[in-house]
């Protein structure tokens, strides 16, 4: 009922791509995570949280994923070698292309499953722009909760990351010490925690002011938070976790529609 859509002929995509059909396109980056991680956990992790997603409920669901999006909107880590970022036009006019195709092929429903906190705030744009554009009934979903959108954690002040761990911190390097371990070097992996963010009540990580920043704003090893207590048994639970969160919310999506008012 569902799969990667790049496997199919083109007769087959006609059939498959009907009214019922999802379409799940997952988001990554290609940008700096500190000393310890490789540029591609986002693009990473998105990936393979979406194959998993597929190959579990392929036979249940009719979802069809596309390739993920190596690149996106990665400019808070322009200053480092190595990040690949698109524009936010460049972006915006890729999603409406592959908007636009998705409608035409005829499936009603599109997912954006994004693995980069910095694409949010876009994305949620674009939701809005393929529903008027195309008609689309168009979704957006994490692996992990981007801090912006994360409620207000009460244990966060007495966490070792102060509830500041966004970017290659202990969630993340645990992560890809799970899926990708030659790609760690956990000799290089050193706290960086902005306590002074500590002091504000709302211009702060899950605060309820969100701010512009930039990673190097934080220092010069790139990342946020602290990934020293990393371990591949956390980093494999909390896939587990984000793999069975998105196929509930897929079911979810698949049944939605807009109710006609009376």
């Amino acid at each position: 009922m569902g799969g990667r859509l790049e496997q199919l002929t083109g007769p087959l995509a006609a059939t498959a791509l009907s009214a019922d059909a999802t379409v799940i396109v997952p988001i990554g980056a290609i940008e700096q995570h500190g000393p310890h991680l490789p540029l591609s956990v986002d693009w990473i992790i998105a990936d393979e949280v979406a194959q998993a997603v597929v190959e579990r409920v392929g036979s249940e669901l009719p979802v069809w994923l596309l390739p993920t999006m190596p690149f996106s909107k990665s400019n808070e880590h322009a200053w480092s070698s190595g990040t690949i970022w698109l524009s936010q036009d460049t972006m915006m006019r890729v999603l409406d292309d592959i908007g636009r195709c998705v409608a035409e092929s005829g499936a009603k429903r599109i997912v954006f499953l994004n693995g980069h906190g910095g694409n949010s705030t876009l994305l949620n744009v674009v939701c809005r722009e393929l529903r008027l554009a195309y008609g689309l009934l168009t979704f957006l979903v994490h692996p992990f909760v981007p801090p912006a959108y994360a409620p207000p954690d009460p244990d966060a002040a007495n966490s070792a990351e102060l509830g500041m761990g966004i970017h290659g911190g202990l969630d993340e390097t645990s992560v890809m010490l799970h899926l990708r371990p030659d790609d760690v070097d956990m000799s290089k992996a050193v706290r960086n925690v902005p306590e002074w963010m500590n002091e504000h009540d709302h211009v702060k990580f899950g605060g309820s002011v969100q701010f512009g920043w930039l990673s190097n704003d934080f220092g010069g090893d790139g990342h946020i938070g602290d990934p020293t207590g990393a371990t591949a048994e956390r980093g494999a639970q909390l896939f587990e976790d984000s793999v069975s969160f998105i196929i509930e919310q897929l079911r979810d999506i698949v049944g939605f529609d807009f109710r006609p008012q009376s």
